[in-house]
């Protein structure tokens, strides 16, 4: 991980600690290349968590956006989350 990459974990990681009381409803949000296996694997990161999972195509169908709301138990847990699932390609994080 770059120097940039983790500043902004510590960031995210400070910030949600100080924002929110744990454990918390947390909203993840993806931007996906539409590719089952790359969407389905998104998906699939959140199974057995009781998750609540939006998807919706864009106009041009190239990307899909990935919504979820899910109960995490506190900011390193999202932080892990996020770490993931870096590693499908062309996934940007919201």
């Amino acid at each position: 991980m770059d120097k940039k990459t983790e500043d902004f974990y510590i960031r995210l990681k400070e910030e949600l600690a100080n924002n929110s009381s744990w454990p918390s409803e947390y909203l993840f949000k993806f931007i996906v290349p539409s590719d089952a296996t790359k969407v389905e694997t998104v998906e699939n990161a959140f199974n057995e968590m009781g998750a609540v999972i939006n998807t919706t195509q864009s106009k041009t169908g190239k990307y899909t956006s990935v919504s979820i709301s899910v109960q995490m138990e506190d900011p390193q847990s999202v932080i892990d989350k996020y770490q993931e699932l870096a590693v499908v390609d062309g996934i940007i994080s919201l």
